[in-house]
């Protein structure tokens, strides 16, 4: 008899909910990545490395492959039932109480306060449950729908890391680099749970 652990789900609103990645979602990854190349390849590196289904197949099993104690959470987000893009956390350095949250949101879906709202969640997440201290946001300099959302959400921007990262065509690109701790989530925890 298999034991299988039950996926988690944050239900953000009634039409916004995340959900822990599985196997069963490269497709909608892929397919996603595929007719948006122009779009999402803009800011996001991986696009020109997902040339088939397979590869999606690949980064979703080598996620769920990772020994449980060092595995980083990534949600699916799914908006009214359909796929809507990807959350999760990434370079977290558990002895230090921090991570990074990076995401990406299908096109037709932007302008609804869906990434803001899934962000929300997931400090919420961090802050009250996985013990985390420090979370920070990474933005290429000039992206601006992507740097709106720590700027809204209250972060403090510490400064520009200098080619900080390689996008297609090998082009290096500025980050902005955001964080915000712990204590300044207590503090404005009221207005975070008339939000959640």
């Amino acid at each position: 008899m298999e034991i299988k652990e039950e996926v988690k789900k944050i239900r953000v609103t009634d039409e916004l909910v995340l959900k822990e990645i599985e196997l069963s979602d490269a497709s909608d990854i892929f397919s996603t990545i595929d007719s948006q190349r122009e779009y999402l390849g803009k800011w996001l590196p991986f696009v020109d490395f997902t040339k088939c289904l397979e590869d999606s197949v690949l980064f979703v099993g080598s996620v769920l492959d990772t020994p449980p104690e060092n595995r980083e959470l990534l949600f699916v987000i799914l908006y009214k039932n359909t796929f809507a893009g990807l959350i999760g956390f990434k370079d977290s350095d558990f002895n230090n109480h921090k991570t990074e949250i990076g995401y990406w949101l299908s096109a037709p879906l932007q302008n609804k306060g869906i990434m803001t709202m899934s962000v929300k969640a997931l400090i919420k997440l961090s802050f009250d449950e996985l013990f985390v201290n420090r979370i920070q946001i990474k933005c290429a300099v000039g992206n601006q729908r992507s740097r709106k959302i720590p700027q809204k959400l209250g972060f403090v921007f510490e400064g520009i890391e200098r080619d900080g990262e390689l996008l297609s065509g090998g082009k290096y690109v500025d980050i902005e680099v955001y964080s915000l701790l712990k204590k300044e989530y207590c503090e404005k925890r009221q207005n975070w749970v008339k939000f959640l």
